[in-house]
């Protein structure tokens, strides 16, 4: 016992202060992208031939965070002349079409519909749902659980059973093997509820993209209320988004 108190004193805290104190990232990390409008047609054409995601369409400026799984290729094109990725982990939209962006989004804090709170109190349990996904979505989520972050912290837990939470936070393409049991989770979760896209493949399909095997859009199945582009999400940005728009 004493052993683990002395241990206690000589760690001190684990836990981040965020998000009361700024939260700085590795300077790989690809945060929200910073596209230059005035940038020359030609670049961004070239930009959207290199996309594998077919995220950056031809003539238009802008990208589709739902699509992108942040590779990083259009950065590399005419020296980023249009697209940079900052380190701005702050990414949750409400909205698809807020997705489709030129680097700005609405302030989700600003969008958030304020009746949850009177809903489910300071408290939101949620239910995990893989929908055939690759499992990176589902460890950065699980790492939201570590001393580090410690997402209890803020009355939000993932729990086991759909009948025991306030909606569902949904990883993975949503593979036609998944579709049944999805929706089964979906409806054994008391009303009202609330559905999370979380990743690329939720929302869009990600890199499975127009395989005839996937549903790909959470969506076109049952309403989404908040989404969390990324391949896979960063921690900060689950737990950012998760932040502005319930709490």
């Amino acid at each position: 016992m004493w052993k683990v108190i002395k241990n206690r004193i000589e760690q001190g805290c684990k836990t981040s202060k965020y998000p009361r104190v700024p939260i700085n990232l590795y300077h790989r990390y690809r945060g929200r992208p910073v596209v230059n409008e005035d940038c020359p047609m030609a670049v961004v054409e070239a930009c959207a031939a290199c996309c594998p995601q077919e995220a950056i369409r031809a003539g238009e400026r802008c990208i589709d965070l739902g699509r992108c799984t942040f590779c990083g290729q259009c950065e590399t094109v005419a020296d980023g002349a249009f697209v940079n990725f900052s380190q701005d982990f702050d990414m949750g939209a409400v909205s698809r079409e807020d997705l489709i962006t030129d680097g700005n989004l609405p302030d989700l804090a600003g969008h958030a519909k304020t009746h949850f709170k009177k809903l489910f109190g300071r408290s939101l349990q949620l239910r995990q749902v893989s929908a055939g996904g690759c499992n990176a979505c589902e460890a950065d989520t699980n790492v939201l659980n570590t001393p580090f972050f410690d997402l209890s912290r803020f009355g939000i837990d993932f729990v086991a059973s759909p009948r025991h939470a306030d909606g569902i936070h949904v990883t993975g393409p949503i593979t036609k093997n998944m579709r049944a049991a999805l929706l089964a989770t979906y409806e054994a979760v008391p009303s009202p509820k609330v559905v999370i896209a979380s990743g690329a493949c939720s929302i869009s399909g990600g890199p499975f993209w127009g395989s005839p095997e996937i549903v790909g859009d959470l969506n076109s199945i049952i309403p989404v209320d908040l989404y969390i582009p990324g391949c896979p999400p960063h921690p900060l940005t689950t737990l950012s988004a998760l932040l502005a728009f319930f709490k």
